[in-house]
């Protein structure tokens, strides 16, 4: 029919545009973030082009939701706008109508959305989680730049090696400043290197000296070593039990029901889920009056996008904190949102009926 075939092609255009303008967005805004977390050495930097692809496909779902219901608002207000609304209510065709050659297009959106958010979503979670435990993971010794100054991860150490090679595993030179709360030490070694003993981080500095000072009684003590070990920090094990719940597997959510596997289930299903009660509540929510030119239904839809998005992310919380089960944020948050889009289509669709057919005429049916 030419009334499907039409608003499937303005649907697809519309949403190809959308998404590709949105995917400019936020890929830039997810590169700036990643820099700033690469200059302040929570990344790699050589990893930075990698966690963004992460990020884009970790996110790819929202926006592919968000892009999907602009397109169903702007084509429908678009119609509104040019009067063809007008003609298809005068023909019989209402809203409900529209529903049929909407999910036509939107299905295989769907589809993908519930593949990102169900199978996508925790792989990518894993992998990032793997390559900051990496970086995070590596000894203090090897995040040192030759001939500069660092602090380590807890911030009671400061480094300076001088190394001729940076990927050596050997630095020369070793000097360490450690701060406790009751001794403040200086440690200066010829060499060092770093070895892994049992679950620890050892560094062995050799040919050097230990100076040692209590800031409480202010009592110093010298020491000369041909050989000194220090434990520097623990090697992290990344097993399934030690990942995040983001970063888990739907079924794996499904067999342990924690209330945080519970609540990270409730946000791949919100995912989904949203994305098709957003399709619907954009057929509602794109009326607009022919004689007003403005774009206030599409400001409207994007407040509405973010309330519900932030009720899916409430709701995460919500049943984290045992505040709620997860049968009863889905019923609350998307069961509210699918009733609340079908009495706004009904409602939109019983105005059009009412001005186009008087009482009493009879309504053509297509």
């Amino acid at each position: 029919m030419l009334f499907d075939s039409t608003l499937r092609r303005d649907l697809a255009r519309s949403f190809g545009a959308t998404l590709v303008v949105i995917l400019t967005i936020v890929l830039t805004m997810f590169l700036i973030r990643t820099l700033g977390q690469a200059a302040g050495g929570r990344i790699s930097p050589q990893d930075v082009a990698l966690i963004l692809g992460y990020s884009a496909l970790a996110h790819l779902p929202t926006m592919l939701a968000l892009s999907l219901f602009i397109s169903v608002v702007a084509t429908l207000g678009r119609m509104y706008r040019d009067s063809e609304m007008t003609i298809w209510f005068a023909s019989g065709i209402g809203l409900f109508r529209f529903l049929r050659p909407i999910f036509e297009m939107s299905w295989p959106v769907l589809l993908v959305v519930a593949i990102l958010a169900f199978t996508v979503w925790p792989w990518v979670n894993q992998k990032s989680e793997e390559l900051k435990a990496r970086y995070q993971g590596r000894s203090d010794l090897a995040r040192v730049a030759p001939g500069q100054f660092q602090t380590s991860r807890d911030g009671r150490r400061v480094f300076f090696i001088d190394r001729d090679d940076e990927a050596a595993q050997i630095g020369r030179n070793v000097f360490i400043l450690t701060r406790s709360d009751d001794t403040e030490s200086v440690v200066t070694a010829r060499s060092g290197y770093i070895e892994a003993q049992g679950g620890d981080q050892v560094l062995v500095l050799e040919k050097g000296q230990r100076n040692e000072e209590n800031l409480k009684t202010g009592t110093k003590s010298l020491a000369q070593f041909e050989i000194y070990r220090v434990v520097i920090g623990e090697r992290r094990i990344n097993t399934e039990a030690d990942l995040p719940a983001k970063a888990r597997r739907s079924l794996d959510l499904l067999r342990d029901p924690t209330p945080a596997n519970q609540g990270e289930l409730s946000w791949r299903l919100g995912l989904f889920l949203g994305a098709a009660n957003l399709m619907l509540l954009g057929v509602g929510l794109s009326n607009n009056s022919p004689r007003r030119d403005s774009n206030w239904n599409v400001l409207f839809a994007l407040l509405s996008f973010v309330v519900y998005y932030n009720m899916i992310n409430l709701t995460q919380a919500w049943i984290t904190s045992e505040k709620m089960s997860l049968e009863q944020a889905l019923i609350m948050t998307h069961g509210g949102a699918l009733l609340l889009a079908l009495a706004l289509i009904w409602w939109r669709d019983f105005g059009a009926i009412r001005r186009w057919w008087p009482a009493g005429q009879p309504r053509v049916k297509k």
